[in-house]
């Protein structure tokens, strides 16, 4: 295959020729991970419950970029009600307190941060990971890439105190998808066994962190906290939040990507013979059509007005919003042909629109993390697929998380011969 700078080429030089892609898509990966598709192709709908669904990327960008709306996923009602909280997580922020808020977190995630103070860190652990799995000789892939993503989060949090080992376990169980229960006091149960890891998690890992950081400040997100007077509480579920957009999604990622390159021996080689410009192409492109979170969930706060297919839509204040995630990524008016091919490098149709598209939200709320989730991918599969003898001894097992709203891919065995 060719390499990205050439594909760029051959699609500028013949991009208008019958509005074809000059790639041969039949060599090409396609989607794995969608496993709920959506049938319907219009771009801005209303169901029979007086739900939105928004498929479209223009409608849903604007909707994103807009100032009328809030969370309206990930518990937010539950979240947003907790009458203890002064200071609520990011997630849930919107207008001055929320651009406040990133503005002063924004400096743990630049590039010039993640090179400086993350990439030596994460460059020691991957290699780490790498010695142990060729001792072994077989590994879960999921193991390897849960163990990075929570120790590069941790540090970015301030973590890094634990009474005891298995933080990464603890946090997990928050994403476990929990069964319901008609018999209320089995239900109960089940709450009190969620409420009781969140008071170990808050034990054995945040609150020592608090303390090691109300002795001496660091660098992290921890200190920021307690510098503008978050209570312990308010703190516990900053690093929730935190812990889900960092640990969660990267993990999924590193897995997809993997599977990709792993079954395709000319974008293995194709990812290995880039520079870094050239792997980030590749990656973008995997990002977008393997987006980890499948739906963002928007409430609607004041009317917002759309025009899409030629009709002008009116979003009435109360509302819920569903943007899908698959579709946004995958509107032929962007990507054009093929949009569930992965094929890096292709001309996308607009302005200023990032190579993953939705993949990481966008607007305020657009997942800061961005760039040190790319990083961090990067620097771990270079070193797993540099073992010559690498293959894939089983298969992934692919699931679903409501709960995350995301793809799971565990049960991935490597091996070396």
């Amino acid at each position: 295959m060719a390499t990205s700078s050439n594909i760029e080429s051959a699609h500028t030089s013949i991009a208008a020729e019958a509005g074809k892609c000059p790639i041969d898509h039949s060599k090409l990966s396609r989607q794995k991970t969608d496993l709920r598709p959506d049938s319907s192709t219009q771009a801005v709908e209303r169901d029979a419950q007086g739900v939105w669904h928004v498929r479209g990327f223009d409608a849903a960008r604007t909707i994103l970029r807009g100032t009328d709306t809030q969370q309206g996923g990930f518990n937010a009602p539950t979240v947003m009600n907790v009458k203890v909280l002064i200071n609520l997580p990011i997630l849930y922020l919107e207008g001055k307190a929320h651009l406040s808020q990133r503005r002063q977190t924004a400096r743990f995630f630049t590039p010039k941060t993640v090179t400086t103070d993350y990439s030596a860190f994460i460059e020691a652990l991957a290699d780490e990971l790498i010695a142990d799995f060729k001792r072994k000789g077989r590994e879960d892939l999921d193991k390897m890439s849960l163990t990075l993503a929570s120790a590069v989060v941790s540090r970015v949090v301030g973590l890094t105190n634990s009474r005891l080992s298995g933080m990464d376990a603890r946090v997990e169980r928050f994403f476990q998808q929990s069964p319901k229960f008609s018999w209320k006091p089995l239900a109960k149960l089940v709450n009190m066994y969620r409420q009781r890891n969140m008071l170990k998690f808050y034990v054995l890992d945040v609150q020592p962190a608090i303390n090691a950081r109300k002795r001496q400040p660091q660098e992290d997100l921890i200190s920021h906290l307690l510098e503008n007077n978050y209570s312990g509480l308010e703190i516990l579920t900053e690093c929730v939040t935190y812990a889900a957009a960092g640990m969660t999604t990267t993990r999924e990622f590193i897995g997809v990507a993997a599977w990709h390159l792993l079954e395709n021996a000319e974008l293995r080689e194709q990812y290995q013979a880039a520079d870094e410009e050239g792997r980030y192409a590749i990656l973008h492109e995997m990002l977008r059509i393997e987006p980890v979170i499948a739906h963002l969930y928007r409430r609607v706060t004041a009317d917002i007005t759309l025009e899409s297919d030629g009709k002008t839509i009116t979003i009435p204040q109360g509302d819920l919003i569903v943007l899908h995630i698959y579709s946004t990524n995958a509107d032929e008016t962007v990507t054009g042909e093929s949009p569930r091919d992965l094929c890096p490098g292709r001309p996308l149709h607009g302005e200023h629109i990032p190579p993953m598209l939705m993949s990481f939200g966008d607007g305020h709320h657009r997942c800061p993390g961005a760039y040190l989730a790319i990083k961090e991918t990067d620097i771990f599969l270079q070193r797993l697929l540099a073992i010559p003898s690498l293959r894939i001894e089983k298969q992934p097992t692919l699931g679903w998380n409501e709960v995350a709203q995301s793809y799971e891919i565990r049960d991935f065995i490597l091996s070396v011969k």
